[in-house]
Order: C-alpha cells, then structure tokens, then sequence
C-alpha cells in the first residue's frame, strides 16, 4: 500500500517507519477473538498489519476497548510494540488518565518510571495465589495492566480467575459466613521480615501515616522501636458496578498464616506470637477463619485458574474488580512491568 494510500485511510506515516493507527469507520486493522475459542477470558486483540501505533488505536478506539473490558473482564494485546515502560504508562494514560501510586504496598515492587512498578518481586520458585489487586483494603484500582517485557524461560505464567466464578464455587455457609463478618487484616510491620511501614506507605513521616491510616478508616497502634502495627476491616464480597453481580473480593487466604511455606510459617511462629506476625487474616470480629473454609475457597481459585504463556510485548488488561491474578513459579530471567489506574471503593 503506497504511503498516499495509507495517509487517506486514517493511517499515519513517521518517516521511513510506517506505523498504522485504525480509524473506527475503516476497521480490519486488528483481529479481535478470544485467545482460547473455549474460554471468553481473556479476549484477545492483535494487529492484522505491522506497526500500528498501539497508543494512537487506543485513543481512536478506548470505548471499544472498555465496552470489550466490561463484557469479558480482561484483555491481551499481542503484537503490538512498545519500546519503554514510558510508553507503557502512556498507553494506560490513554485509557484511564491519570495512574495510581502503589501506596499501602503489601508486596515488595521496584518503581520504574514514573507510576509503572515492577510486578511482585517474591523469589522465583514461590507461588503467588491468585487474588485481586488490593481487595484486603476498602479502595482499590479498578484497571490493572501487565506488560511483559521479558518472558521467563520455563513457567512464571500470570493465571487469572473470574470472581464470579470463585464466588458461584464456594459453598453458600462459607459465602454468606464472610459476607456478614468480612475479613479482618492484621499486619505488624519493623520486626524485620516482610515490608517496614516506611516500605508500605511510601512514607518515613509517622504523622503522614497517621493520616493515611484515619482517612483510610485503619486503626493503628505505634510500638516499642518505631514499630508498627494496623488493622483493618475489609469487604469479603462487593459487587460489580457494571453487571450487578457478586464478586468473591478478599485476600483473606493469602494474608492467612496458613498460605505460608509449612517451614516457613513454623520458623516465624517460633519467633512470633501469632498476633504479631508480620501479617494474618481472621474474620472482621476478630474470630479465627476455618481451615475448612480457607481451603475451599483456594480450591475455587484453583478451579476457576485460566492460564496462559507470556510473549515478549504481551500487555495483559485486567477489570481487578472482577479479575483475579497470580503469578507461576519460574526459572530464568523475568520482567512484568505492572500500571494501575481508576480508583474505586467499597460501597459498603
């Protein structure tokens, strides 16, 4: 197609490099189909010619790509290009405006560029459960992207699980047994494992957290050594705005001291009071959660796992209100670069 051509399609032209942007009335740029025909999750969009400029097609097409993220609740792009993490975060900016700052962290990240982190940066041979970004506080980002920069050589898979799905899978005591007491999230921070409060909050200004934790509604109590410890109850289920229907959405069974390697549990229970490990979950009245009921509810999760291999330059859209993520043990180099974006809150 001859550069004239291209100009009066809607196409822009840079140069020596022709990088395509599609106009909504001509189409036929992109394919857009699930990535497995058997699954609806997640959607998968590629171009049908090289070098469209992915952040100039989001900004044609950001109504399709929300009305596609409400009706599926996630997204891969593959085989488009994104050469930095700058571009990245202007492809979020696109969709979402303004990115969130990962404040009140629960797992160690690297900022990169400006509001783009590192994903959970756990030692390659851990599991990460799968869960939704934030659900253990009231407010959380609606959108959560994934990019993957460098693919691992063998595993380090990011599963996804709808919400609805692991809530229809859990038994209707356990369901409703959370629902009504929610899930309390206790977290002491400076006994030198896990994140420092300076770590989480982003903060080494004790007035600054204190602020935080009141706007937050997180009580907080300052110990000995500049310790700290906080405690906060949380939604176990919310509901999704757009389709009204109910959403397993809580992190009760990864704060949960049973989630923990066996060796390393009983190395930390040898050193802590069970009220002062570094985290822990128990129901919002302070009672314990069943084992039962935990392993039901991983059980769901395990169940309701899709999951699929990065490819280099793969972005991975998720509705975290509605999508849960984790991550696959892996071997060999691996770098996913994480953006959020568009705040919401419980509304209960």
């Amino acid at each position: 197609m001859k550069k004239q051509t291209l100009a009066a399609a809607g196409v822009k032209v840079f140069g020596s490099a022709w990088r395509a942007t599609m106009n909504i009335a001509e189409g036929g740029l992109v394919e857009i189909e699930p990535l497995d025909p058997d699954l609806e999750l997640p959607l998968l969009i590629q171009p049908r010619v090289r070098g469209i400029d992915l952040i100039a097609w989001a900004g044609l097409n950001k109504a399709l790509i929300n009305d596609n993220l409400r009706k599926r609740g996630g997204i891969l792009f593959r085989g488009f290009h994104l050469e930095s993490p700058v571009e990245f975060q202007d492809f979020i900016s696109v969709i979402s405006g303004e990115l969130l700052h990962y404040t009140y962290a629960s797992t160690p990240r690297t900022q990169v560029s400006g509001k783009i982190y590192t994903s959970t940066e756990y030692p390659a041979n851990q599991h990460i459960p799968l869960h939704n970004e934030m659900s253990y506080a009231r407010s959380w980002p609606m959108k959560i992207w994934f990019y993957c920069e460098t693919p691992a050589e063998s595993g380090g898979e990011t599963p996804i699980a709808d919400g609805r799905e692991v809530f229809k899978r859990i038994s209707a005591e356990v369901r409703d047994r959370f629902a009504c007491k929610k899930v309390m999230y206790v977290r002491n921070y400076g006994e030198g494992v896990d994140l420092s409060w300076q770590e989480a909050f982003k903060t080494s200004n004790p007035a600054r957290v204190e602020r935080f934790c009141i706007d937050a509604g997180i009580e907080f109590e300052w110990k000995a050594g500049g310790r700290l410890r906080t405690r906060q109850v949380c939604q176990a289920v919310t509901v999704h705005q757009a389709s009204g229907e109910k959403v397993w959405f809580n992190q009760a069974h990864l704060f949960h001291a049973s989630s923990l390697d066996p060796d390393i549990r009983g190395k930390l229970l040898s050193q802590f009071d069970p009220e002062n490990l570094p985290r822990n979950a128990c129901y919002g009245d302070g009672s314990p959660i069943e084992m039962e009921a935990l392993e039901e509810i991983r059980k769901a999760y395990e169940q309701s796992a899709i999951i699929f291999p990065w490819r280099a330059g793969d972005i991975l859209l998720l509705d975290n209100t509605v999508i849960a993520h984790g991550r696959r043990p892996y071997q060999g180099r691996r770098k996913v670069l994480v953006g959020m974006a568009e705040q919401e809150s419980c509304q209960s």
